[in-house]
């Protein structure tokens, strides 16, 4: 059999890893960490015939015979291994490419950007499904996109499988669209990865501590929608419509400012309705999430459902009853007139500054964790017009302190943790009469947490403990 090593034991790695055992392959997989729910990842792969070694990094012996790496999305792709495999002539991939290897006979929507990748991501699959599309979200959202593959490739073999969560994963034996999120760190380590419909949401500098230069990220970017067979983007992103027709002549915009906006909209806002081209499709009220920044994920949505020939109908009827998405400006609780919002997948100042824009003011912001590269200004400046007091989490909170106080702005309060910070912004909020609890870090959380979703976790339980009645 083929010999294939998978680097990363997180989800999308597991997902890999089992699929190529599906499918004929010897399997190792590596994690170069060690932890007790990596032991327990690795002891369910043993089980199934899965080579697991945890404190390990992959090394190429002239005794090795690897046919194929694959690598995890959170592995950088320039390390000397990846490099020297290459230069070997050993296939190497990412989880994603390996995902569409299996799944290509079906489209794909791919959805990137530095922010919104998520909320549109979650408006397509709802309006695909609406429609009577058998359409998974996959990627950073839902399912890793391995894990369809897999599940497809094991329900025509054997018919319906049970999923962890005890549930037919896919009822039918095609996928008719996959719906991916795709981050620049999936599209780097993908050579064919080419969508039906690609979606750029926004951009701006992010990543640049993996990436390095902002050019470099909007190269791997463009990579994809340069492969996808129709194109659309964010009209409103300045970025993108400096480029304009001039880089995407055959590209469908969108735009919340009307039909006359440049680059000229395919999609748009127009008396308070989405149109595409002159047809109202959809009362832009019809989207309970607040924020200007979500009518243009909501236009990216329409556009990408109009290009695969789906109806009105199904558009209005997916919209009208989108809950919105966890951790994105997601209501918890209510209470003494305090809402409470978890913004936890706010993870660079660019993502936090809308969040902030988008609610109500003045508001008690959380903010805070392992600090990314960028410019903060807008943030800051934000913060400035619109919150009562910042309470400062995670190991960012000093350098987050010190950059409130060069602006003259000294309602900010080092509480550290998150059992701390809600608490003490109810007490805040109370006191300054705001309408808002709002997490939303501009940081990373691997400082405190597994990931921005474990955060995110956190705080929805602090607030349901201290204000359900």
């Amino acid at each position: 059999m083929p010999n294939a090593h998978v680097i990363g034991l997180g989800r999308s790695g597991m997902a890999a890893a089992r699929l190529l055992k599906q499918e004929g392959w010897t399997v190792t997989v590596s994690d170069s960490k060690t932890s007790e729910s990596l032991q327990q990842q690795q002891q369910a792969l043993t089980g199934q015939g899965i080579t697991v070694k945890l404190g390990y990094s992959l090394t190429l012996g002239d005794g090795d015979l690897l046919e194929l790496i694959v690598v995890s999305p959170g592995v950088t792709w320039d390390i000397p291994i990846l490099i020297e495999a290459r230069n070997r002539g050993i296939d190497t991939i990412g989880e994603m490419e390996l995902a569409w290897r299996y799944l290509k006979s079906s489209p794909w929507v791919g959805i990137t950007g530095t922010n919104g990748k998520t909320t549109t991501t979650a408006l397509i699959a709802a309006i695909f499904q609406a429609a009577g599309f058998h359409a998974p979200a996959c990627g950073n959202i839902g399912y890793a996109a391995c894990e369809l593959a897999l599940a497809q490739s094991l329900e025509t073999r054997h018919g319906p499988v049970e999923t962890r969560h005890g549930a037919s994963l896919l009822p039918q034996s095609k996928i008719d669209w996959v719906i991916a999120e795709i981050s620049s760190y999936q599209i780097e380590s993908s050579r064919e990865l080419a969508p039906r419909i690609g979606v750029w949401t926004t951009f701006t500098p992010d990543h640049l501590n993996r990436h390095k230069t902002l050019e470099n990220y909007y190269n791997i970017k463009a990579e994809l929608l340069s492969r996808s067979h129709d194109q659309v983007f964010n009209g409103d992103d300045p970025y993108l419509r400096q480029l304009g027709t001039t880089h995407w002549s055959k590209a469908y915009w969108t735009s919340v400012k009307g039909r006359d906006a440049t680059p000229r909209p395919w999609v748009y806002i127009e008396n308070g309705w989405v149109m595409v081209e002159s047809e109202p499709i959809v009362p832009v009220d019809s989207l309970r999430m607040v924020g200007s920044h979500n009518q243009q994920n909501l236009l990216m949505a329409v556009a990408a459902a109009r290009l695969a020939g789906i109806e009105k109908q199904a558009i209005v009827e997916a919209i009208t009853n989108f809950p919105g998405v966890p951790h994105r400006l997601e209501h918890i609780i209510t209470w003494q007139g305090i809402d409470f919002i978890n913004d936890s997948k706010a993870t660079n100042y660019d993502a936090a500054q809308v969040g902030l824009a988008a609610v109500d003011s003045p508001a008690i912001l959380i903010a805070g964790g392992e600090a990314k590269a960028g410019d903060d200004t807008q943030w800051l400046n934000t913060i400035l017009s619109k919150a009562a007091a910042v309470l400062l989490i995670g190991e960012a909170a000093p350098a987050f302190a010190q950059r409130l106080q060069e602006l003259g702005y000294y309602r900010y309060e080092i509480v550290e943790t998150m059992a701390r910070a809600v608490p003490r912004a109810a007490e805040l909020a109370q006191q300054d009469h705001a309408p808002v609890v709002l997490l939303s870090p501009a940081c990373a959380s691997f400082d405190q947490y597994q990931s921005f979703e474990h955060r995110g976790d956190d705080f929805r339980q602090l607030c349901l403990q201290n204000f359900s009645p």
